[in-house]
């Protein structure tokens, strides 16, 4: 794993309290040619509910079929679905007769209400079972169309399940289907369970999240990556930008949960500290960050450490400081991110016009990025750009449901999983009624 930290300013004043931000860069190793990679293991719960009914169920079981086919007969892969109770379709176990599972896929059918903690809680338990036995992690896919109506509702408590899980060495990720399911517990559960929140609006955007969740799990290198921020005595972290998972594990120290990586992944973290007046001049440590995590196919625990310092100077040699252009950006790249997720809330709640001025500030940020980053980091920024004004564009035709899914989605992407390849989730143009 390579790592990289960059400072906005590391020069600061003697006797003089100042705030430092660290943007860390991440890059997973390639997969080595010519091993074979270890089985995977995957555990998918469905929602069957009413609602799914029709193409939307039609377009799961579909992409679920193909997903069989993708995977390996040595993989793990489990089905679960779930209505108003849970139903053990395909008990996790290696893909040795992929007829018989997917015939058991094309057999489903819509049942009644939606009870996705009954479903979890089943999905779980089989794929601890398996975690148990392989002694290697595994991944969860929720699909779900709906609002929960029976059962656990609390997002919070679906939260908890989903971090107790991730200790437990399984990601859950969420895809959100349609326009009716609930964003802000489907977003949560992901984002406690280290996994990805994806949305699609309809069979075909589903096929393809799936499709993007698999080649992921087949290509992972690194399982359990956590980021641990070890402050000097009286120096505090101010700001995480990232909507990370992340703990106070004792007195100056955080731990940042970073889930799995895919083979030569890039991700980008960034935070923000605030360092004490130094008495002392030269170089000055503030900070220790730790990056351990497990590296397959060889399941070898590794870490990797680097220290974070500052020199300290006489407040009259300081200078006018510039902060680092490629920090300075992502700083301003996350606080558009931030708009993004406010845009997000006020779309939830009906409030269209705070949504548009949201988005609004999310690209007068954007393109403040755009202005300072260097040229070889600026496609990103410039493809960031052209979503966000395809977003506000779309605000003239599409309802404030389809709006808070679309930039929950976006948020996740670019905040939580900054690097990541992303599937498309949503249409190009749609045309004035909203259509694909």
């Amino acid at each position: 794993m390579k790592i990289n930290a960059l400072l906005d300013v590391n020069v600061v004043a003697h006797e003089a309290a100042d705030e430092v931000t660290v943007l860390l860069e991440l890059e997973a190793p390639a997969s080595v040619a010519d091993t074979a990679r270890p089985p995977s293991s995957l555990q998918v719960v469905l929602d069957r509910s009413g609602s799914m009914a029709g193409a939307p169920l039609e377009g799961a079981k579909k992409a679920l079929i193909a997903l069989v086919q993708r995977l390996e007969p040595i993989d793990n892969f489990g089905l679960v679905t779930f209505d108003n109770t849970a139903q053990l379709v395909v008990a996790a176990g290696p893909l040795h007769d992929k007829a018989a599972v997917i015939a058991e896929i094309q057999r489903i059918d819509a049942g009644g209400s939606t009870d996705l903690g009954a479903g979890y809680l089943r999905g779980l338990r089989e794929l601890r079972r398996v975690v148990q036995t392989t002694g290697a992690g595994g991944t969860l896919l929720v699909i779900s169309d709906g609002h929960v109506n029976a059962g656990i509702t609390d997002a919070d408590e679906f939260a908890s399940l989903a971090s107790k899980a991730h200790s437990d060495r399984i990601t859950t990720s969420t895809l959100g289907y349609g326009r009716g399911y609930d964003e802000t517990l489907l977003s949560a559960v992901a984002r406690s369970g280290s996994g990805n929140h994806v949305f699609a609006a309809d069979p075909d955007a589903a096929g393809a999240a799936i499709a993007a969740e698999v080649e992921g799990l087949l290509d992972k290198v690194v399982q359990a990556a956590t980021l641990t921020v070890k402050f000097e005595p009286t120096v505090q972290m101010l700001r995480l930008f990232n909507d990370l998972p992340a703990q106070q594990i004792a007195d100056g120290t955080v731990m940042i949960e970073l889930g799995d990586l895919y083979a030569a992944e890039e991700r980008k973290v960034l935070l923000r500290m605030q360092v004490p007046a130094l008495v002392a001049l030269g170089l000055a440590r503030v900070a220790t960050l730790e990056l351990q995590y497990v590296e397959l196919p060889g399941l070898i625990e590794q870490r990797v450490s680097l220290p974070i310092s500052v020199n300290v100077v006489p407040g009259d040699e300081r200078g006018d400081r510039v902060p680092h252009p490629t920090v300075q950006s992502e700083v301003l790249f996350q606080e558009a991110q931030e708009a993004k997720r406010k845009a997000s809330e006020a779309f939830e709640s009906g409030d269209l016009d705070g949504g548009e001025l949201f988005l609004a500030m999310a690209g007068g940020l954007i393109g403040g990025a755009l202005a300072i980053t260097p040229e070889g980091l600026a496609d990103a920024v410039r493809s960031e750009q052209e979503e966000i004004d395809r977003m506000r564009m779309m605000t003239r035709h599409q309802d404030t449901s389809y709006m808070s899914k679309m930039t929950r989605d976006s948020f996740h992407q670019q905040n939580r999983k900054r690097g990541r390849r992303r599937p498309t989730s949503a249409p190009e143009n749609p045309d004035e009624n909203g259509a694909a």
